[in-house]
């Protein structure tokens, strides 16, 4: 039976989420060698769901790889990665606060979907067998004031987040409306995370 999973992200919400569902998991992080941001990178013309599946995909690859380079114990490895979008258009990690200010702007008054992509894959000798899910939610935000995304910005909790904004924090009090995961719209959705763990043979409850 499988006891614990390695964990390819450094959000700690996805830690924290796993914890909370009883799933043991140890970090395996990119190491200084590794060009992890490039990874993330938009293709030309590329959709958001093309966008959110390829790059998980590629994490995992990369991950996978880490751990036959480190010489870690073989267990299921998960992946995942989300993104902001209005329509086509992908609003991944501000790069600073004036960015963070005008997707905030952007998202104000408007509902934007949310897509979580998550991918597990478990090590074999020959050969890697490997799982995917796609969360789609959609996320409705009130108007805001200027003041209110200044005061948001200068909070510092949009960096690093896709959409400029964390709806477990503080934005959470502009939602009007979500449909789909809560959980997802966190950055690892509960539902799509358990299918993809059980079909690699991880024991939920």
């Amino acid at each position: 039976m499988i006891d614990f999973i390695y964990l390819a992200s450094q959000s700690p919400r996805r830690k924290q989420l796993l914890e909370q569902w009883g799933v043991r998991c140890e970090l395996l992080l990119p190491d200084a060698s590794e060009d992890a941001e490039s990874l993330e990178v938009v293709n030309k013309g590329e959709s958001p769901t093309a966008y959110v599946q390829r790059v998980t995909g590629l994490k995992l690859l990369a991950s996978l790889d880490r751990l036959r380079r480190r010489g870690l114990p073989p267990a299921p490895v998960l992946c995942a990665d989300t993104t902001v979008a209005l329509g086509r258009r992908i609003l991944g990690k501000p790069e600073d606060a004036a960015e963070a200010s005008r997707m905030l702007a952007d998202l104000a008054g408007r509902r934007h979907r949310v897509l979580t992509a998550v991918s597990v894959g478990l090590p074999g000798a020959r050969r890697d067998r490997t799982w995917a899910a796609l969360s789609a939610s959609w996320v409705t935000f009130e108007p805001l004031s200027g003041v209110q995304i200044r005061r948001y910005v200068a909070s510092g909790e949009p960096m690093g987040k896709a959409g400029a904004y964390g709806i477990q924090g503080r934005a959470g009090l502009w939602v009007s409306h979500i449909s789909g995961s809560y959980s997802g719209i966190m950055g690892l959705p509960a539902h799509e995370t358990a299918q993809v763990l059980q079909a690699a043979g991880v024991q939920l409850i």
